[in-house]
């Protein structure tokens, strides 16, 4: 009897562990993740022997180097007779130097990283056993204004030069504030790149098609993201999952209700892009609602949506909910803050 009651005890502390949104992730085997270094490598080569030297680069990472010249540096194809994509790969060589060495004293070690990544992708593997995971893991360094995460047929792909640090020099430049101003290059930071790399992986495993929807269902489809981001990241604070700062999250839950009323007063159900972009997407602010005001309310507000229909639908499993139709979840979630 004794042991009867123990195992009891026990069963109910795992059923806890699970309502409480973490898994037991002990099956759960996705190989080791290793983050190959293809900044270090590209950044060696001599640029007095460009050609050969990006040939050889082009055998050690066949299923890199032709993204990252073609695509991320759009300099085109290796095997361009007109030597395009050399001249075009020395040049950014050349230029990026100081940027490489400033980004490498800060990234010498990825081990850090490797291990946030992997126990992502063991809850990936969890919530979507079918789904294939990348073949490789690699990390570059890219033009300013080329993607700082990227998912190519072969690898997930990690630009450092979108994570040098929101005091990074070029940031703070004008040319780097008219880019990316500083509500924007203040999440340029290492303990983004988890978060980003998963949000990747979600739309990859869960693609957006809300595209051209009413704006309720565009706002409970972008919020959808951030719950699973959640569920994906279980430690991670709600500011790194949501991008917001900690005062913008009291300053949304503190005004849940005039920022409801806000919408069912206004645009809940346009379809017109120009009035859609000022509640999701990057913004400083909501225009039309006071200067504290976030921009990307409306993904904040199906946030909410969602986790209220999740917590009505707690035996739901997460690969399920995330293709539940928006308007079912705004329909049954009856979502009204008091």
């Amino acid at each position: 009897m004794k042991y009867l009651a123990l195992f009891a005890l026990l069963f109910v502390f795992a059923a806890c562990g699970n309502r409480n949104g973490r898994p037991d992730l002990g099956s759960v085997t996705v190989g080791d993740v290793r983050i190959e270094r293809y900044d270090t490598a590209f950044f060696s080569l001599d640029t007095n022997n460009i050609v050969p030297g990006l040939y050889r680069l082009s055998r050690q990472y066949p299923w890199f180097t032709g993204d990252f010249v073609g695509n991320i540096l759009g300099a085109g194809p290796l095997s361009d007779t007109s030597h395009t994509a050399f001249a075009a790969s020395r040049q950014f060589l050349t230029t990026y130097l100081p940027v490489r060495d400033s980004i490498e004293a800060r990234y010498k070690d990825l081990g850090w990283l490797e291990k946030e990544l992997k126990l992502g992708f063991k809850y990936i593997k969890y919530y979507f056993p079918q789904y294939r995971l990348p073949e490789k893991t690699v990390a570059f360094i890219g033009p300013f204004d080329g993607p700082g995460i990227a998912l190519t047929a072969h690898a997930l792909a990690i630009g450092l030069q979108s994570y040098a640090g929101r005091n990074f020099s070029y940031y703070l430049s004008p040319q780097g504030q008219d880019m990316y101003p500083q509500y924007i290059s203040r999440k340029f930071e290492p303990e983004y790149i988890t978060v980003n790399c998963l949000r990747n992986l979600s739309e990859d495993v869960c693609p957006d098609s809300s595209d051209g929807r009413p704006l309720i269902e565009q706002m409970i489809v972008k919020g959808r993201y951030w719950w699973l981001g959640g569920k994906l990241q279980p430690d991670a604070p709600d500011s790194i999952v949501t991008g917001y700062t900690q005062a913008q999250l009291q300053w949304c839950s503190a005004n849940e209700v005039s920022i409801w009323g806000y919408f069912l007063q206004n645009d809940l159900y346009t379809a017109d892009p120009d009035i859609i972009k000022n509640y999701i997407g990057e913004n400083p602010k909501t225009l039309g609602m006071p200067e504290a005001s976030p921009g990307n309310i409306g993904t904040w507000v199906g946030w909410q949506i969602v986790k209220k229909y999740a917590d009505m639908h707690k035996d739901m499993p997460v690969a399920e909910l995330m293709h539940v139709p928006a308007r079912v979840i705004f329909d049954e979630a009856k979502y009204k803050p008091k």
